[in-house]
């Protein structure tokens, strides 16, 4: 009785691993629902007019979906552009004036990962 019991309850999570994996190749990472995250784009994409730029490590990143959701956190506001580097865990983020860097950490929080340290290169 006892193994029919343990046989039943590794068949259930067998089954919620191959669902979780299925679901994974074909919607991506997050399990976005198929849905593909559109991208925001940036009206002035004159780096010249972006004179503060910051650095940043953001963890839980892991697939294009995840790319899209932290720039356009950023390029949604008035005044950035963003680029995030999935390969590096980081996002560059320009501005046209200075932020503080709990706005930037506030940002990526609210797209629903984890802000790390934040250089400021200008």
């Amino acid at each position: 009785m006892a193994t029919a019991i343990i046989c039943g309850i590794l068949l259930v999570f067998c089954f919620i691993g191959i669902r979780s994996s299925v679901k994974r190749i074909a919607h991506g990472c997050c399990g976005s629902g198929g849905d593909e995250v559109k991208k925001v784009k940036v009206q002035d994409r004159d780096l010249s007019h972006y004179p503060y730029s910051y650095g940043m490590k953001v963890e839980g990143m892991t697939c294009s979906n995840c790319k899209k959701r932290v720039e356009n956190a950023f390029n949604e506001k008035e005044g950035f552009w963003a680029k995030v580097d999935l390969k590096e865990n980081s996002v560059q983020v320009y501005s046209k004036q200075q932020v503080p860097k709990e706005e930037l950490r506030a940002i990526v929080r609210k797209a629903g990962y984890q802000p790390g340290e934040i250089l400021i290169n200008k």
